[in-house]
């Protein structure tokens, strides 16, 4: 069972903390509970109440109106503005409320609903990049297990595989692009679906996938010869970046270097030279245009 503070509740649900706390005392939206220090804290329920309560307000309808409904008339108000209303703000929030009681079934519907609404690429980019985002939040709180991170990384991953496996196959003769994670990073929803634009471009990709070793990049690159080298830094690198990037850039020295991720977003270094960083789904597409 998740335990957040009322920051965390803010950054979740978009909602002031001292809006909630004003919407507790006046409406009784939600009652938190306290340590036996007298903190408070907020349960799975009440995020997904408060989460539930953002949406309707941010539609029209008062707090007041909102703190007579039961939980059913809420929940049904909110599929309502779900279905009828293209806001992105919503899908995300769903999502959400899907994976933290882990529903499957709900988690793959809407999803499904999106992409055969707006198409895959923009659904990813969209809706997907920012919901992974407040996961990240989640996650850093301890208030999802492991099992929460993997149940929706496979569910995403397996939309961005059979998109791939629906593009065409590149001729030998087109531009080579090799996708790998650094050795001990895992985390490799994003460059799966740098993967997907790439190929989409029409690159011939060789994607590696998590965890390579170093040895075995310079195997594949020394065979393929590749024009770019993408790969994605989450977790901290033996060293520092900075040496990471050095030491690709000098055991690479021909080819073209692209880096996202967390560790790369906070790098402050020196410009290595045949090394560039990008942030989002849609530079890197730029990029590769």
């Amino acid at each position: 069972m998740g335990k957040y503070s009322i920051k965390e509740l803010e950054k979740l649900s978009g909602i002031k903390a001292h809006t909630i706390r004003i919407w507790e005392k006046r409406h009784k939206i939600i009652e938190p509970s306290r340590t036996t220090t007298n903190i408070r804290f907020y349960s799975d329920d009440d995020l997904k109440k408060i989460i539930n309560v953002s949406l309707l307000n941010n539609n029209g309808i008062k707090i007041s109106r909102i703190a007579d409904m039961t939980l059913d008339e809420m929940n049904r108000k909110v599929l309502e503005f779900s279905e009828s209303r293209n806001d992105v703000a919503i899908h995300i929030d769903q999502l959400i409320l899907a994976m933290i009681d882990m529903e499957e079934e709900g988690f793959e519907k809407k999803l499904n609903t999106l992409i055969l609404h707006d198409g895959f690429e923009k659904i990813i980019i969209e809706i997907i990049y920012p919901f992974l985002e407040k996961i990240g939040i989640l996650w850093q709180a301890h208030n999802i297990t492991p099992a929460h991170e993997h149940f929706i990384s496979n569910l995403v991953r397996q939309k961005i595989i059979v998109a791939i496996d629906g593009l065409p196959i590149p001729p030998k003769t087109a531009r080579k692009m090799v996708l790998f994670l650094p050795e001990g990073e895992m985390h490799e929803l994003g460059l799966l679906f740098h993967n997907y634009l790439a190929r989409k471009q029409n690159y011939r990709t060789y994607y590696l996938g998590q965890n390579v070793p170093h040895d075995d990049l310079v195997g594949v690159i020394e065979v393929h010869q590749p024009d770019w080298l993408v790969t994605s830094i989450t977790t901290p690198v033996s060293g520092s970046v900075e040496n990471y990037f050095k030491k690709l850039s000098h055991d690479f020295p021909g080819i073209t270097i692209y880096a996202s991720g967390m560790q790369t977003s906070r790098y402050k270094g020196l410009k290595v030279h045949n090394v560039h960083v990008f942030s989002t789904a849609m530079e890197f597409k730029n990029l590769i245009a």
